[in-house]
């Protein structure tokens, strides 16, 4: 809708559920306030699929139109209130727009790509700003804040924040105002603020910079524990902040902050929270349109949702007194504080339907809500409610759900009922709601959807659409209010209103008092009417003072310091020869006007600024992590809470031999940066030292590096219950600390050590799987090795002609395979039978293998073979008779190895242990040769 002229532009889509898309749409304009709509699908393109349509918030005549990606990726622009259209042709699909707030010509565009685009143009011609940018976290500058008015701040993927020159965004003009990593989606850039998240150790710290300045630590009291944090609003030079702490869930605390938005204070506990549409958080806040420090919370006490009233900015909260008599006028026994009146606080964010609470800025006190009485917030039985004094006396206005609309300012009120029914009236009122005149504005009912008014808050014509019956089409109904209002007001059709909290007229440091139309005047207040108010200063009071950072509030009123709080320590930054402001305790609430009275004695004292040892010294790195990676930039940052900042030296030990010493903190805001050139844990120091005394931080960082390989040793084959050896070798063999799970056999629970070995022994004959994971920094590798257990067996080594070396790749894959054909081959050259014979090829060059044999249990009923077998085996390799094809025309001869071969052993002590010791001696041998010809290669 365009406010500054009485033109209407409206997209409708038609979506094919079917399809599952958008199939076709049309745009419509009307100039006579919705009477007569003209269809301009001819001027977009007949076949021409629309998907959203923006209007200039900075010149109401410039209308964007966005084709669907889906179709076409194009836009339409208009200079003359969407008389006429231009497209242009895009080379990105726009997720986003964003509008500078004062250059009506400035846009920025998010792509699918997660591309930044900017136009100057009104997106005529569009330029990259920058790649890989996190969604719905870049911002416009702020005039008077930012030195260049076309500066863009935005978070990217990677999780930096960084500052861009509009047309020219290069490395070299790039600002990066945080230094080091934030969390992921936590840049906020609103107002003259802005806030980022680091955590460390699983625990978030959150900082704000106030007018562009450096960054701070956001001081909440000292036991918060935050877990969620948002930024409510940054009006008036303070911050509202909504914190979930530790021990809520569905629930947050809210906390409002001084000026530089670094302390906070205590406003409200439990304030009941919800899930937004698209997955926000959304808190039962709400800030009343046309009186400053005036809001309206839910809070949850005692598991019952309450509704509570502010009207100091959250220094003192109080139920709503119920009305006293229902809309029949019935008297209503309600009691403060077992009953009370209570408020739905959700705001509508569809424009065209309206939300649970409605206030404006033309008509300061007028609020409309829906709710219900009794000892908390119900869904049900809900009526809806009207003030005319800011929330002091309320009014039932209806027992049902109604959508209650401003006319002419809030000269008058219009309501149409909530229903899944059709309905064909609608109610009028030009008295503040006590009285409601009834008009039908249809023939034939008509399920509303919603309602469109005449732009701006001067509302007289309304245009309400929604459907006759859920297969036709959408039908308008334009309701012109003008023939009501019989006279435009004059003077004599206001009256004054004294702002007051339950009698008191100093709310915020001032009487107001405001010129309002009288109730029983029917006339029309027109564009030209503004708000008048006059304000009186009053005296200060303990009211108008809220307790300061690191003070609370006791039952007596008076603020006293936390237990965790000692006000002897100067906790701002203080310089020595230079003032601070010691705090009494107490702290004016922010925009409250209040002059003398109690002022001097509540207001902090400037004095000189004593030389202070320094305490409260913090070390982390710029990521907020404990590990960094051989060869690359580790930044550490170091903040001093209390001392002398600019006396202060700092040292850094960076625990590998390393140091360096800066004369004072506010040096090294940038950070201080170091490589380190081995891999281990380091013992990093900084010290701060002045005159009266020193500080000490330690952090103990893990240098690593990539763990590319590993290797289970293993061996092939072991005896029963006899304890074996198995070692994990690493390639790099330095990576840093490393954990290693180990998996053995069918046992269900992991042997986690620190040491690349294990010993180990199985109970039961058969094939038992061995897997080790490795764990280092970020990565995880394993290997697994099948071990067959028998109670005795012979082992030899085999050797090969030299042939079967050209084409050893050195792979598990491979050995497996040749193993298989050398078994193979054996069994063909003697008849050993093949679950007698175990074959294994061990890795690295030259190639080598081992069998093993093991004798027929059936013939030696468990004791040692006393059969040549063996003899023979080794008699036929020795005579060439054991040969294997690889592949046509290569012939590969094995051979036994010329080392001494392991006796027959059983499970009698004088035998295994020689051999398995030799068992284990050829396997070492192997590892050796694989370690050495990995290496080589």
């Amino acid at each position: 809708t365009i406010p500054s002229l009485p033109v209407i532009l409206m997209l409708t889509k038609l979506f094919d559920f079917n399809l599952n898309s958008v199939t076709e749409s049309s745009l419509w304009r009307s100039t006579d306030y919705g009477a007569t709509y003209q269809k301009l699908n001819e001027k977009v393109g007949a076949k021409t699929i629309l998907s959203y349509l923006y209007v200039s918030p900075n010149n109401k005549r410039k209308i964007m139109l966005l084709t669907d990606p889906e179709v076409e990726s194009s836009l339409l622009i208009s200079s003359d209130e969407g008389a006429t259209y231009q497209k242009y042709r895009l080379n990105f699909y726009i997720l986003s727009l964003l509008f500078h707030p004062e250059q009506e010509d400035w846009i920025l565009a998010y792509s699918h790509d997660q591309k930044l685009y900017s136009s100057v143009e009104f997106g005529r011609r569009w330029q990259l700003v920058h790649e890989r940018v996190a969604p719905n976290r870049f911002y416009w500058s702020k005039m008077g804040l930012d030195k260049e008015p076309g500066l863009i701040h935005l978070e990217t993927t990677e999780a930096l924040y960084v500052t861009c020159k509009l047309q020219n965004c290069t490395d070299a003009n790039k600002g990066k105002p945080f230094p080091g990593y934030i969390d992921p989606n936590s840049l906020v850039v609103q107002d003259e603020y802005v806030f980022v998240q680091v955590s460390t150790a699983g625990r978030p710290i959150y900082y704000v910079s106030a007018k562009r300045d450096v960054f701070t630590p956001m001081k909440l009291p000292k036991y918060t524990l935050p877990k969620d944090l948002h930024v409510i609003s940054t009006d008036e030079n303070r911050v509202v902040a909504a914190v979930q702490e530790w021990n809520q869930n569905e629930t947050y605390t809210l906390y409002v902050s001084d000026t530089s938005g670094v302390y906070y204070t205590l406003a409200l506990e439990n304030v009941v929270s919800s899930m937004g549409p698209e997955g926000n958080v959304m808190v039962d806040l709400y800030e009343v349109a046309g009186i400053k420090g005036m809001f309206l919370a839910n809070k949850k006490t005692d598991n019952q949702v309450k509704t509570y009233i502010t009207y100091n900015r959250g220094r003192d909260w109080r139920l709503l007194q119920a009305p006293s008599k229902d809309l029949r006028g019935n008297s209503i026994h309600c009691v403060l504080p077992y009953c009370s009146l209570h408020l739905h606080l959700h705001v509508s964010a569809n424009p065209y339907t309206s939300g649970n609470i409605a206030s404006r800025d033309s008509v300061p006190g007028i609020i409309i809500a829906s709710g219900s009485i009794g000892s908390e917030l119900t869904s049900s039985n809900v009526s809806v409610f009207i003030t005319s004094d800011a929330g002091n006396t309320w009014r039932q206005i209806f027992d049902e759900e109604y959508a209650v609309l401003y006319l002419d300012q809030g000269g008058a009120l219009v309501a149409i009922r909530h229903t899944p029914l059709p309905i064909r009236h609608l109610w009028l009122s030009f008295d503040e709601g006590q009285q409601w005149n009834k008009y039908s504005f249809t023939n034939t009912p008509l399920f509303v959807d919603g309602v469109l008014g005449e732009p701006g808050e001067e509302t007289l014509i309304m245009t309400i659409f929604g459907h006759v019956s859920h297969r036709s089409e959408w039908q308008l109904v334009k309701i012109d209010f003008r023939s009501i209002f019989n006279k435009r007001c004059t003077e004599a059709d206001y009256q004054t209103w004294h702002l007051h909290n339950q009698g008191e007229p100093c709310l915020m440091g001032v009487k107001r008092i405001y010129w309002k139309l009288k109730p029983t005047s029917r006339c029309v207040m027109g564009t030209m009417y503004s708000v008048s108010m006059t304000s009186g200063p009053c005296d200060c009071t303990e009211a108008d003072f809220e307790c300061d950072y690191g003070y609370e509030r006791r039952s007596d009123g008076k603020c006293t310091p936390a237990f965790w709080f000692h006000p002897s320590s100067v906790s701002r930054s203080c310089t020595t020869g230079m003032t601070f402001l010691n705090s009494t305790g107490y702290r004016k609430v922010v925009s409250n006007n209040c002059t003398a009275g109690v002022s001097v004695e509540y207001t902090a004292k400037r004095q000189q600024c004593p030389i202070q040892a320094p305490k409260g010294l913090h070390l982390v790195t710029s990521e907020g992590m404990l590990t960094a990676t051989l060869g690359t930039n580790v930044t550490f940052l170091v903040f001093l809470e209390e001392g002398d900042g600019a006396r202060t030296s700092i040292t850094l030990d960076f625990g590998d031999g390393h140091a360096l010493t800066y004369s004072n903190v506010s040096s090294i805001e940038d950070g201080i940066k170091h490589i380190y050139k081995a891999v281990g844990i380091y013992r990093v120091t900084a010290t701060g030292e002045n005159s009266l005394g020193s500080e000490t931080a330690l952090l103990y960082l893990h240098v690593t590096c990539q763990l590319e390989y590993i290797h289970l040793s293993a061996p092939f084959v072991a005896v029963r219950n006899k304890e074996l050896n198995l070692t994990a070798v690493l390639w790099p063999s330095q990576v840093g600390t490393v954990t290693y799970i180990w998996w053995i056999g069918n046992n269900t629970e992991p042997v986690i050590t620190l040491e690349g070995s294990i010993a180990c022994m199985f109970s039961r004959e058969g094939i038992n799987t061995v897997t080790v994971q490795v764990s280092a920094g970020n990565t995880i590798l394993q290997d697994r090795k099948t071990i067959a257990v028998h109670e005795y067996f012979r082992s030899h080594l085999l050797a090969f002609s030299s042939n079967l070396d050209d084409h050893n790749p050195d792979v598990a894959e491979w050995r497996l395979d040749v193993s298989r054909v050398i078994k193979n081959a054996l069994i063909q050259a003697t008849g050993v039978r093949e679950d007698q014979l175990l074959v294994t090829v061990l890795p690295g060059l030259p190639t080598t293998a081992e069998f093993f044999l093991l004798p027929d249990k059936q013939l030696t009923e468990g004791k040692p073979e006393k059969t040549s077998l063996s003899e023979f085996l080794l008699s036929a390799l020795n005579q060439n008779l054991v040969q294997f094809t690889l592949r046509p025309g290569v012939q590969v001869t094995v051979y036994a190895a010329h080392l001494s071969a392991a006796p027959l052993v059983d499970t009698s002590e004088n035998h295994s242990g020689s051999a398995m010791l030799m068992l284990l001696s050829v396997v070492v041998v192997g590892l050796a040769v694989f370690v050495i010809y990995k290496f080589k290669r």
